[in-house]
């Protein structure tokens, strides 16, 4: 728990400029937005072995770059859009990465035509409700679950990569599908009522 200046209680990572407006009024609040829950995915690949605070700094910068998350857009990025993107000094120029949102978006679509919407695909798969956890600190919260590795197996099967267990689990958090603010955290009485 982590008392600012007289400011809320929060989870103990939430300690930045970057992090704080992100922790207060994003991570774990329940998403059923398709664009929204693609901009999450395209970013917690991009986080793979960087800090999320990294990532959310740059996070304006990748809306303009890709197209603000549509995934209709991202999944027709060619070899030119490639090119100009590994050039963009506001992202993270990581040729890999580049490369998985592409063809994440090319499988996020392939999804919503299956299942109506990747939002009815991640939720349905996640039992329609978010998991209240109830972690008295943050070492108590897992990197993984059964139900991100599940979910990580059937992405990958669907032909999503930069999808790990760890990496969907943080998704999941993100996305609400699980609220992992800790107990004394002001944000986990506030999800367990959404």
């Amino acid at each position: 728990m982590k008392e600012q200046g007289g400011s809320l209680p929060r989870c103990p990572w939430a300690t930045s400029p970057a992090l704080i407006p992100y922790h207060d009024a994003e991570c774990g609040v329940p998403v059923h937005d398709d664009r929204l829950l693609f901009e999450f995915l395209v970013l917690e690949g991009m986080q793979a072995g960087l800090s999320w605070e990294t990532v959310l700094k740059k996070r304006d910068n990748y809306r303009l770059a890709f197209d603000n998350f549509d995934p209709q857009i991202v999944a027709g990025y060619g070899d030119q859009k490639v090119a100009e993107l590994l050039t963009n000094p506001g992202i993270i120029r990581n040729r890999s990465k580049i490369a998985a949102a592409i063809r994440n978006a090319r499988a996020f679509l392939a999804v919503q035509h299956e299942f109506g919407s990747f939002d009815a695909y991640v939720w349905g798969m996640g039992g329609g409700r978010a998991k209240q956890n109830a972690w008295q600190a943050v070492q108590d919260i897992p990197a993984h679950t059964p139900e991100s590795d599940a979910l990580s197996l059937d992405l990958k099967r669907r032909g999503f990569s930069f999808v790990g267990s760890t990496i969907f689990y943080a998704f999941m958090q993100a996305v609400g599908l699980v609220n992992d603010h800790v107990v004394d955290c002001f944000r986990h009485a506030d999800l367990r009522m959404v």
